[in-house]
């Protein structure tokens, strides 16, 4: 009980500070004074931490008198995942959610302390306390991590087995809550804008930084979740179009497309609606993405379990939805933009065709996730929407991103001059004449694949000349030549070259991915898509923790251990292991997929009409996958950049 209460206890302390922060800035507002709410937001994030320390402690020494812990750890289960375990199931998930949003409201309020006084910080403020006091009384009511564990259990029930297979469980749910509460910083910012109608401001401008840092965290995390899948699931895949993995790239399409109309904004002052606009639905997103995951309306290995927070989450959903929109129409008049664009082919001409790019395809994963929920709603039956139906958008879409990107940072504002235009894009669309001529020479026939190959030599030819004028600008400056990556390009650049690496790994990789099903006595090999496999027979691992069947295998004399693993614990079903040669050029996944004779491997398929003691390995070979994860890196790197650039107010040419 004892563990019990002081969890409680300290997530009362957190709540009612995020309710006095609301009530004492309620009051600061009214009597037009500085306010102080600073205080209020330490004491809730004090409250938090104490709260999470007690999970930790509970979940470190295994004491299962609370009912999470019993339910989510064992005594075998490792450090690493006993720490894990507190994002691991629902309620510990909000626990980490709570403690981010905390930690953020007191950065933000400290970056602003100087400008307490202002109403937009002091409405801001207002609107963030009550995020978190939401969160919080989840906690505190209908999703309570601290209940008590009224039997005598000497042994829990352990994690999730695919939550105990690889550290990347460490990293990626961190990276992706830290992602999603970023963007309730600038939803209270718009929100504030709109309550004091001060929509004239460089308060969006500001605001973008702290976008750019929440896009950036959430890419790497979807990337991570991506490699996750890939390293974990055993299907050779890294992306299956899952209504979770859909619910995390909801908010990351209109943050992109936030980022870069929030330039427009500043430098031409239009999109004043449009920015307002997205800022409230990229959060109002994230609740929604919360409530697929966490209310258990929709079924995927990424989800948790069925709770009853569903009608508080969507309820939370149709609240900010409804305060954004009405706050909108009542402002509606300040918003008018006195002018508009001038040429479709000008810069801000080419940022609305980004913009409908991917807020048109926010729209369209948003339908093929909830229309099975409306057709079961509404027929009683159910229905899959599957990577067909995405695909079909995602591929043009993608084509038409390489166009805009080629494009984008080498046209002027307001008007087009085709003749500067041509002297600055001649470079790279030679360089891309030349790469698909040396394709088809090398014997790639592939049209799409020639295609995303010569608007992704003409992105990336745009994004070096913007980086090489930046490096030219700070030499003639005599300044260091690093001082050009905190200049206000290099970041957004940098992001672009990101994307061309990850579009030309995805393209090539599917386009060119072999999966082969070969079967194997013990020292026999084969050759696969070029590639020599033996394998030299089985072997048994076991542990406290988990019991594995390995196959020896050497693909190009590397040795992997593919398996079929058990987990003690809550679920002793056998889970897949795939084993992965990487390097630049190409990728070789093997699975254990089956097993000959009567069944000696422990867990494996079954296949008596093949000889005893010979197996089935899965052979994927993907070339340039790995190519996809640096290009992760090169986003939360450009992203970082462009959030510590040189000067406060400077803005990416994106």
């Amino acid at each position: 009980m004892t563990l019990t209460w002081l969890g409680r206890v300290a997530l009362y302390v957190a709540f009612l500070a995020s309710l006095g922060g609301i009530v004492h800035q309620g009051i600061s507002l009214r009597a037009k004074r500085p306010s102080r709410s600073i205080r209020w937001a330490v004491a809730s994030l004090v409250g938090i931490v104490g709260a999470v320390a007690v999970m930790q402690f509970a979940l470190i020494t295994h004491n299962f008198s609370l009912a999470y812990v019993s339910e989510n750890n064992a005594t075998f289960t490792p450090l690493l995942y006993s720490i894990t375990g507190m994002w691991s199931a629902l309620e510990g998930s909000l626990l980490l959610w709570s403690l981010l949003l905390c930690a953020v409201i007191v950065v933000v309020l400290r970056y602003y302390r100087r400008r307490s006084e202002d109403q937009v910080v002091s409405w801001a403020s207002v609107v963030l306390f009550g995020v978190s006091a939401f969160f919080l009384g989840l906690m505190c009511g209908p999703a309570d991590p601290f209940i008590h564990n009224g039997a005598k259990v000497l042994q829990g029930a352990g994690p999730n087995a695919l939550l105990q297979d690889n550290p990347l469980v460490a990293i990626h749910p961190p990276l992706l809550y830290m992602g999603f509460v970023g963007f309730t910083v600038p939803f209270a910012f718009a929100i504030a804008m709109l309550i004091t109608g001060r929509v004239h401001d460089r308060w969006p401008l500001e605001q973008r930084r702290w976008t750019v840092l929440a896009w950036g965290v959430l890419s790497v995390g979807i990337v991570l979740g991506a490699w996750w899948s890939y390293q974990v699931l055993g299907w050779g895949g890294f992306w299956g179009w899952d209504p979770v993995e859909n619910a995390a790239l909801l908010p990351w399409l209109t943050a992109t497309a936030y980022i870069h109309s929030v330039i427009v904004q500043d430098r031409r002052g239009l999109f004043r609606v449009w920015n307002l606009s997205l800022a409230i639905a990229t959060f109002s997103l994230t609740v929604l993405g919360t409530f697929f995951t966490r209310s258990g309306v929709l079924q995927s290995v990424h989800a948790f379990s069925s709770s009853t927070l569903g009608p508080l989450l969507i309820g939370f959903f149709f609240v900010t939805v409804a305060l954004g929109v009405g706050l909108l129409a009542w402002r509606g008049d300040r918003l008018r933009s006195p002018v508009g664009v001038d040429h479709p082919l000008s810069k801000e001409g080419l940022f609305i065709a980004n913009n409908v790019l991917f807020v048109g395809f926010a729209v369209v994963v948003l339908l093929g996730t909830v229309f099975p929920l409306l057709y079961e709603a509404v027929n009683g039956g159910q229905v899959t929407v599957g990577t067909p139906y995405f695909a079909t958008v995602a591929v043009p879409m993608s084509i038409v991103l390489l166009v805009l990107m080629s494009l984008a940072p080498l046209v002027g504002w307001r008007t087009l001059d085709t003749n500067v235009l041509w002297s600055r894009i001649r470079v790279s669309a030679w360089t891309s004449i030349f790469v698909v001529l040396a394709l088809i020479l090398a014997g790639v026939r592939r049209p799409m694949v020639l295609l995303a190959y010569f608007l992704a030599t003409a992105a990336a030819g745009s994004a070096l000349r913007t980086l090489r004028g930046a490096f030219v600008a700070v030499k003639r400056r005599g300044q260091r030549w690093y001082d050009a990556l905190r200049g206000p390009s290099a970041g957004g650049m940098v992001v672009h070259l990101g994307v061309v690496v990850m579009a030309l790994a995805i393209v090539t990789s599917t386009s060119y991915t072999t999966r082969s099903e070969v079967t194997l006595a013990t020292g026999q090999s084969t050759v696969v898509s070029g590639q020599f496999v033996t394998f030299h027979g089985f072997r048994t691992v076991k542990d406290s923790l988990e019991t594995a069947t390995q196959l020896r295998v050497d693909v190009d004399h590397h040795a992997l251990l593919p398996a079929i693993t058990t987990y003690d614990g809550r679920s002793e079903q056998p889970v897949g292991t795939p084993a992965i040669d990487s390097n630049l050029a190409r990728d070789v996944y093997v699975t254990f997929d089956a097993v000959g004779g009567n069944g000696a491997a422990s867990g494996a398929q079954v296949q008596g009409d093949l000889p005893a003691g010979s197996v089935v390995l899965g052979v994927t070979v993907e070339p340039l996958l790995a190519w996809l994860w640096i290009g992760g890196l090169l986003l939360g790197l450009g992203s970082a950049l462009s959030f510590v650039r040189r000067r406060h107010g400077e803005e990416v040419d994106a």
